[in-house]
């Protein structure tokens, strides 16, 4: 159940949040590579314009997974949200490269920092800014179950570390005087974030590929079940087999066969499947159940054999 709080923080909300971040992170990390000349502040700044695209193709892509199922989609837009996950981990591994090539430019040709005590004031407000909507957005996402958001909470936290780092860095250049650190920790930023990159694209790979729900939903599933399986002596009233789980964005699905008596009237093992629905749908918010009815002594078969060829 979701408090009255967390119903206002909806995905789409909280992109649009992310968004204005962005836009302010941005001017200030600008601001302190523009005060102090350090490829550090230069690295930090670039994947905070990675944070704006990523939030508004999220927040696209999260408009377009609310709307409701249609005659050409009917099982509905929930996997856009994958998509959106998919393409800021993109971005993410594009501004790591950008990174590295000035990175290494700038190695190679070393410049002296200027008003170090500004440009560290304002990369460390934008980085307070971003783990504070990180924060929201990760428990948001948890309860609302939506890719889109985890994703962009991720690269958010991703850019407080980056941050911390380069302000590390750079006030360690600042007080050894050692030119060559900055353009070094510019270069640890960098494949900081395009292994968060690469960690966003196989997350969006494996939803597109009608992934198995997570472990300890399955488990809620199976005890779902259990309490309405029932036998009499050696011989199974009610019994259940060939359970399929996928995920798709914010829903969940499962499918499954409900054996039960062939003596039973239609109607009776009509409500028993009803019943049996609800519950499910009622221990996995999100769920959605569909069970094929069959007698006792029916096996159907769950795989065709020339499929498997």
């Amino acid at each position: 159940m979701l408090s009255p709080a967390s119903s206002w923080l909806t995905p789409r909300r909280l992109l649009m949040a992310s968004v204005v971040v962005a836009l302010i992170t941005i001017t200030l990390k600008t601001l302190a590579w523009y005060v102090t000349d350090s490829v550090g502040l230069l690295s930090d700044a670039m994947e905070s314009l990675v944070n704006l695209a990523s939030a508004i193709f999220g927040l696209v892509m999260v408009t377009i997974a609310a709307r409701p199922p249609d005659d050409d989609h009917p099982y509905g837009h929930h996997k856009a949200e994958y998509f959106s996950s998919g393409f800021e981990g993109i971005l993410i591994i594009v501004a790591a490269l950008g990174i590295v090539w000035t990175a290494v430019q700038r190695l190679f040709d070393p410049q002296p920092l200027e008003q170090v005590g500004w440009g560290l004031a304002l990369s460390v407000a934008s980085s307070a800014l971003n783990g504070l909507l990180a924060w929201v957005m990760f428990r948001a996402a948890r309860q609302h179950r939506s890719i889109a958001l985890e994703a962009d909470a991720r690269h958010l936290t991703t850019d407080v570390w980056t941050s911390a780092g380069v302000v590390a860095g750079v006030a360690l250049v600042h007080f050894s005087g050692w030119l060559w650190l900055d353009p070094v920790v510019a270069i640890g930023v960098a494949l900081n974030i395009l292994k968060e990159g690469v960690h966003l694209i196989w997350r969006s790979t494996q939803g597109l590929m009608d992934e198995a729900v997570e472990p300890e939903v399955m488990a809620t599933i199976e005890q779902t079940l259990a309490g309405f399986a029932h036998s009499r002596g050696e011989t199974s009233i009610i019994r259940f087999d060939h359970v399929s789980t996928r995920k798709a964005g914010q829903r969940r699905f499962v499918d499954l066969h409900m054996h039960m008596p062939a003596a039973w009237t239609l109607g009776r093992a009509a409500a028993v499947r009803t019943s049996v629905e609800q519950a499910l749908m009622s221990a996995v918010p999100g769920l959605r159940a569909s069970i094929q009815l069959l007698p006792s002594d029916v096996e159907a078969h769950f795989y065709d054999e020339a499929d498997l060829k």
